[in-house]
């Protein structure tokens, strides 16, 4: 037996044979060819059928998956079009007199490096999945159509990485663990896991002669083993079945009151990023949403997405949610959040810079466009808006003219509305210090653990090397968390946590002594932190 220590992103057991997964080794022959103009247009037919399969997986993940992990493929699709990288494959070919396939590979690799020496993250991320992409068309040109993401039988996925692509076409019934050499808690990979609910390691030295052995993901203490002896096995089964069955009891608590039993009753809500994921959060049956990014409707398109389109999207939210608070998070943009068309200047340290309420309040045509669809989606159901990055009274004043100005447009154009509350993120250093002035100027606050946590530790929660010092049970993130609850509530303010800190079961009981008002999590943890409110004095 075998064992190796690793970090969990998602708890749980699993027990079965391993998969090693790894993308092959992509040889393409340089072939020289007399007709340019007959190659060109084969590349032109290669590529509209990759993107039609990019379209095609995108409607099947956003099933399985939800839009905001399926907006990849549309992201990909996009890229296809880019007039760069096609000027650059029929360059190749007319100049060069070779195949399409090598021009596609060769333009592959010279735009892969390219963003891959870029100082910014978000465009050095781009540079696999431009590889991605020619990977594709390849395939497409050497009519390679074998479907290489589903098993034959349930396995537990161990890889040095995957790419989202890879993660989202994976056959989900087959998948019982991921374990990858790389990536970090914030990977695409972790974040499919958590949706998915299945066990998953990260930060294991894999070996490709694991293929085939018997082997436990053990995601409760991060501990892989290879080939277990019989007594782990049978411990782990016995772990294994005890866990199914305490998800079965927590199903019996659907239609429960979150209070405790002294009678505290907690708001314990979802967290969404598209109208797809409302099913999971009435599945999980969350008392409303506490935070939906609304970025992601900016993030999956290729222009800025309309009032009408918008207010579209909030309207189905507000009603399929039927009276339950539906909290929107206006537009979230800039860091590692980037859309092209916005045409945002490079910045040294993004997660600092020109982002979210910023942009929002020096481009105010924006900002009154979303401001006017949520306001009038308000008509249709309980929704509540919040602004995020906020540091100053002065920021918040000048959101409250602008709301003004938006309802007052309205009235005129006839449009009715709701009665909207108002709140801000407190999810930097400078909000904490400011939220007894701020609590009299809102209805209520949402912390926003995981910015909170990297700006008051100066470490960014996106470097894998550092997440040996990321705590974000740092006694300094929970004393400003303790000071914001006890500054709000002197001024008749609401508080919520909407940041990964709120899922964290070993907390509940603190918040909940600290006197939180409400705590959202992604739908899966809505049930857990029911059973934990629920046995509390």
């Amino acid at each position: 037996m075998e064992k190796y220590s690793g970090k969990t992103i998602f708890q749980g057991i699993a027990i079965g044979k391993i998969k090693f997964y790894q993308n092959e080794e992509k040889t393409v022959k340089r072939c020289r060819i007399e007709d340019t103009t007959e190659e060109v247009n084969r590349y032109e037919t290669a590529k509209e059928t990759a993107i039609a399969q990019l379209n095609e997986l995108y409607q099947k993940a956003c099933k399985e998956v939800g839009e905001v992990n399926a907006a990849v493929f549309e992201v990909h699709a996009m890229m296809l079009e880019d007039a760069d990288y096609n000027d650059s494959v029929k360059n190749i070919i007319e100049q060069q007199n070779v195949n399409a396939e090598y021009a596609v590979a060769i333009t592959g690799d010279n735009f892969s490096k390219m963003f891959a020496e870029m100082d910014d993250e978000y465009f050095k991320a781009r540079s696999a999945d431009i590889l991605d992409i020619s990977d594709r068309v390849v395939a497409v040109l050497s009519g390679n159509t074998k479907e290489k993401y589903n098993f034959d039988e349930p396995v537990i996925l161990v890889s040095d990485d995957l790419a989202p692509s890879e993660t989202v076409q994976m056959d989900k019934s087959k998948l019982l663990a991921f374990v990858t050499r790389y990536g970090s808690s914030n990977s695409h990979t972790a974040i499919l896991a958590r949706t998915m609910m299945i066990p998953a390691l990260i930060g294991i030295e894999i070996k490709e002669e694991w293929d085939g052995k018997n082997a436990i993901v053990d995601g409760i203490n991060g501990i892989l083993y290879i080939e277990p002896e019989a007594d782990i096995l049978q411990e782990m089964q016995e772990k294994q079945q005890k866990m199914l069955q305490e998800r079965k009891l927590l199903a019996e608590l659907k239609g429960k009151e979150d209070v405790t039993k002294s009678g505290k009753k907690i708001k314990l809500f979802a967290n969404i990023g598209s109208v797809s994921d409302v099913t999971d959060v009435l599945k999980n049956d969350a008392a409303g949403i506490g935070l939906f990014r609304s970025e992601f409707l900016y993030l999956q398109q290729d222009h800025l997405p309309t009032e009408e389109e918008q207010f579209q999207v909030y309207k189905t939210v507000a009603e399929n949610m039927a009276g339950r608070k539906v909290i929107i998070r206006t537009l979230d943009i800039g860091a590692d959040k980037q859309v092209d068309y916005l045409h945002l200047a490079k910045e040294d340290n993004p997660a600092m810079g020109y982002r979210a309420i910023r942009i929002c309040l020096t481009q105010t045509d924006i900002f009154k466009t979303q401001l006017r669809a949520l306001f009038r989606a308000s008509k249709f159901g309980n929704i509540a808006i919040m602004f995020p990055m906020i540091i100053s009274v002065d920021e918040v004043k000048k959101i409250k003219a602008i709301v003004n100005e938006v309802k007052q447009e309205l009235d005129n154009a006839g449009f009715s509305y709701g009665n909207v509350e108002l709140g801000i993120m407190i999810e930097t250093p400078a909000a904490v210090m400011m939220s007894d002035e701020l609590s009299k100027e809102v209805d209520f606050f949402s912390i926003g653990t995981n910015d909170l946590t990297q700006y008051t530790l100066a470490i960014d929660r996106q470097n894998a090397k550092l997440d040996e010092f990321y705590d974000s049970h740092h006694p300094a993130v929970l004393r400003m968390i303790q000071m914001v609850i006890q500054n709000a509530h002197k001024n008749n303010c609401w508080v919520g946590i909407c940041g990964e800190l709120g899922a964290d079961l070993t907390l509940t009981r603190q918040f909940i002594e600290m006197g939180i008002d409400e705590l959202s999590v992604s739908p899966s943890f809505v049930l857990p932190i029911r059973k934990i409110i629920r046995e509390l004095d």
